[in-house]
């Protein structure tokens, strides 16, 4: 049977929020968890091989500060609240978090990802696929904009995560081409966001469709009271990390500087920039059109 989001707090709602308060208060400035190891080297986290071959295929090194603390109690099914600015590897962190949990001899949906909009749903997409290139992950993007016939043709024949925007994915429960049987994971990125666009009732309605016993990450950038119901009513004692603004240093980044003469048109990235970074920073740049650059 569905499992129906409890009406009664894991917590003690004053006294969590004051905490939260307190600790977003500080602006971050320190890690705040349950879950106090932290592991320097992705080879230390007991992930599975092929997931490591994944990780370093996609040109990461070493884990980020979020990723040190961040992906093994995922992996060990703990319910998880990140928060951290876009950038920090929030991404890679619940990616390899499902990854490791999969059974990848049952083709059915076993993860469940929210994201606010269609572009970081299949960006997501593209992170999950990578990283879990060597272990024959099956995953889709269920999104606005795209066809539902297509949709439920993929569904039909079977994949292990769906990652999708609120409408298109209630819509695909609603019609039951999204069986919810088997999922045990479910992740709500950019969560501050999704909340901001109004898709809080989608949330809880999506949830409501989903067994009661699941393992629930909550990723965000800030924590809104809005969050914060959330994480009270979906989870179960989450871990709680946090990282300051300035957690992410250059060290962290890749810049790629790409001298490009006047008027002339880019119709290509360099394929290695999708796997080092979220975010392309155009300077001086005369048209933006959809498919191409005029600098």
């Amino acid at each position: 049977m569905a499992g129906v989001a409890p009406d009664v707090s894991q917590y003690d709602a004053r006294q969590y929020d004051s905490k939260m308060n307190e600790l977003l208060a500080d602006d971050g400035n320190y890690f705040f968890t349950t879950y106090d190891e932290v592991y320097e080297s992705f080879d230390k986290m007991g992930l599975q091989e092929n997931l490591l071959r994944g990780i370093y295929a996609y040109g990461f090194e070493k884990p980020s500060a979020i990723q040190q603390k961040g992906i093994v109690p995922f992996c060990k099914g703990l319910d998880v609240i990140q928060q951290a600015q876009s950038g920090t590897g929030k991404t890679a962190t619940f990616c390899s978090g499902i990854l490791q949990q999969l059974d990848y001899g049952l083709v059915q949906c076993q993860a469940l990802v929210l994201a606010p909009t269609r572009e970081l749903a299949q960006q997501i997409e593209k992170v999950m696929r990578a990283l879990g290139d060597y272990l024959g992950v099956k995953v889709h993007a269920c999104v606005g904009g795209t066809s539902v016939r297509e949709d439920q043709r993929i569904l039909a024949a079977g994949v292990h995560v769906v990652v999708g925007t609120p409408g298109r994915v209630f819509d695909m429960l609603r019609r039951q081409s999204l069986r919810a049987d088997y999922i045990k994971m479910f992740v709500l990125d950019e969560a501050d966001e999704m909340l901001s666009r109004g898709f809080k009732d989608q949330i809880y309605d999506i949830f409501q469709q989903l067994p009661p016993k699941i393992q629930v990450g909550v990723f965000s950038a800030t924590m809104p009271p809005e969050a914060l119901e959330i994480t009270r009513k979906f989870m179960n004692k989450p871990v709680r990390i946090l990282v300051k603004r300035d957690e992410l240093t250059l060290e962290d980044a890749k810049l790629i500087g790409l001298p490009i003469k006047c008027g002339a048109v880019i119709t290509q990235y360099p394929p290695p920039m999708e796997k080092w970074t979220r975010t392309l920073v155009i300077s001086s740049c005369a048209s933006f059109d959809r498919d191409l650059l005029v600098c």
